[in-house]
Order: structure tokens, then sequence, then C-alpha cells
């Protein structure tokens, strides 16, 4: 194990209590969203100064974001008053909003975004009895070309696509499943092509590589599937159980795919030690936790929990993100 050096940072400037909810990594820099309602972007190299680009977002509250294009700067955000937002962070305030996609009515849980398939996909909080999947083509209107009414029966709280097939589609929900989508089929009784029944609430679910998932539940139990022939049955490949009797922790952050489909980093946290590690998870002929190279931040976000973190291999540096309002920058010690 070793310690990573907290090297700068930022925490937001009001008196009220503001959470930090999520990292967005782009190219330029990471982008953050916040309890106070605003998308602001970062430069990587000077946290402190605070972000260049600080925009106010139109959603009610909001309560997620996504990276639809890392390299141009354009992400997307969502809320409570079931809008969503496209920006363009290189654009000057009122310039930055360059989309806003329409045609829900109910709270957005969870995005995914495809450059490459020109998708957004919205997924929504159980309403009147149903839980939609909303999919808009951006190159068309601005309301969505496929709604679906009955993939999940509960929430849904995550949405991912696959790493190369910008087709499929993975989602998570409240109700335990985690259900991998062909968007191409029209059909919405057809439309999941395989089911994991992960057996409690989806917290974090996406893609480590072409064919194996994790899922991440709320009560903090990871489970690794996978969609490839052979293993139609859905059962989990790799069961580690909760996640803070294995590690020692009191919650998991995230679990963030390797680049190079090699495996995963795991992001665990245990506020009342100040604690936040990162665990690697490998596979050679089964998957495990090299628990020997753990990584840590000292001191964390203190007493409060690390709502998400980020990683930028080329300059060796971490951002973590927190409920104490703050932006921080780790690395090495040189």
């Amino acid at each position: 194990m070793y310690s990573l050096t907290c090297v700068d940072g930022y925490r937001i400037p009001i008196r009220e209590e503001v959470y930090v909810l999520d990292i967005l990594p782009l190219t330029s820099g990471p982008a953050t969203i916040s309890s106070d309602q605003k998308l602001s972007l970062f430069n990587p190299t000077n946290l402190s100064a605070g972000p260049p680009v600080n925009l106010l977002t139109r959603h009610g509250n909001i309560t997620c974001a996504k990276v639809f294009d890392a390299g141009n700067a354009i992400v997307c955000t969502a809320g409570e008053d079931g809008s969503v937002s496209m920006w363009d962070l290189r654009q000057d305030g009122q310039q930055a909003e360059v989309a806003r996609l329409t045609d829900n009515r109910y709270p957005v849980l969870s995005l995914a975004c495809s450059s490459t398939g020109f998708s957004v996909v919205a997924g929504t909080e159980l309403q009147d009895h149903q839980a939609s999947i909303l999919i808009w083509d951006v190159r068309s209107t601005p309301t969505p070309k496929f709604h679906y009414k009955e993939v999940h029966s509960d929430d849904v709280t995550e949405l991912n696509f696959h790493p190369t097939d910008h087709n499929i589609l993975l989602s998570g929900s409240t109700d335990g499943l985690v259900n991998i989508c062909d968007t191409r089929i029209t059909d919405e009784d057809e439309v999941v092509i395989q089911t994991f029944n992960h057996d409690a609430s989806i917290h974090r679910a996406a893609f480590l590589n072409d064919t194996e998932v994790f899922a991440l539940s709320n009560d903090e139990k990871l489970a690794l599937y996978d969609m490839a022939e052979g293993h139609e049955n859905g059962a989990a490949t790799t069961d580690f159980g909760d996640m803070r009797n294995v590690l020692g922790c009191q919650y998991v952050a995230n679990v963030l795919a390797k680049t190079n489909g090699a495996g995963g980093v795991i992001g665990a946290g245990a506020h009342e030690q100040q604690a936040f590690q990162m665990i690697h998870l490998t596979k050679s002929e089964s998957w495990s936790l090299d628990q020997d190279s753990n990584v840590s931040l000292p001191g964390a976000h203190s007493s409060e929990i690390v709502r998400s973190f980020c990683l930028y291999d080329e300059s060796q540096t971490v951002f973590s993100a927190g409920e104490d309002g703050y932006i921080k920058a780790w690395r090495p010690n040189t």
C-alpha cells in the first residue's frame, strides 16, 4: 500500500452545506456538479484558483451528469424536473447550454451518453407505476426517439453504454436487476437481451470490458457478471459479497473500468477514519482484489463521504470530490 499527497484543492465558498456530487473527467480537466445546482470546469493544475467555468443549471435539483464528448468538453446534466441539458464548456455563459432535451416530466436519476451513437439516455424515478428509459438522438428533434416503460419495475439508478458498441446499453435499478439492452430493437418486449439479478438495489453498474460487467448494490455488495455465450443463466461469475467486510470500509464510491479493459479500480472509504483507498480489481484466470497495491488518500475528505473520484494516468493525478464541498487533487510524492 502506498499513499498519495493532496497537492491542491478548492472548496465551494458558500456558508450552507454543499456537496460535490460527481466528477466528470474531461480532456481539458475535471468538471463537477454540486448541490448548489452548479456545473463547473476546473484547471487541473490549479484547482485552488476556482473554476474558470461555473454555470447554473436549471433542473430544479440536479441529480446526475455524464460526459458526452471528453475531447470537446461536452457534458449532459439532468435533474428532478425531468429536463436534460447538453453543455459545451468551451462556450461562455449563456451560450454554453447548447441543447435542452424535453418531453419528460419525471425526475431523472441516471444518464448515459454516446457521442459515436449521437445518443443521450435518461433513466427516471418510479412514478405512476412506471420507471422509464428515454433515448434521444441529438441530431434530430428534442423529443425522445425511444421510450421504454417496462425494462425495470422501479427507479432506474444507473445507465452506461458498452465501451465499443454504442447500440448496447446497460441499465440498473432499485428492482435489483441489471439489464443489457440492444437499442436497435424497437419492440420493448425484445429489447432486453440479458438480465443479471443482483438481488439488491443497484447503486453502480457498468461494463469492465466487452462482455463483463460489475454491479454494486446500495448495501455495498459487489459481483461480476458475463454476457458472453455460455453465461446465459445470468448468474454471477464472481461474487465478492459485502465489501464492508472484505475491505474494512464503510462504503464504496464506485468502480472505474481501466481503459485497456484489464480490470478496474474500486474506490472505498471509511469516513469515521477519514480514509479513502483505491483497490485494483484484476483478472488473470479469475478475478481478484490486489490489496497489496492499494493506493490511499490520507485524510480524504475528513469525516465526510467521498462521492466521486477519477484518474488521470498521464499526469499521475487522482481527483476526488466529497460531501465537504471540496474537490481535491492527489499525486505521488516526488
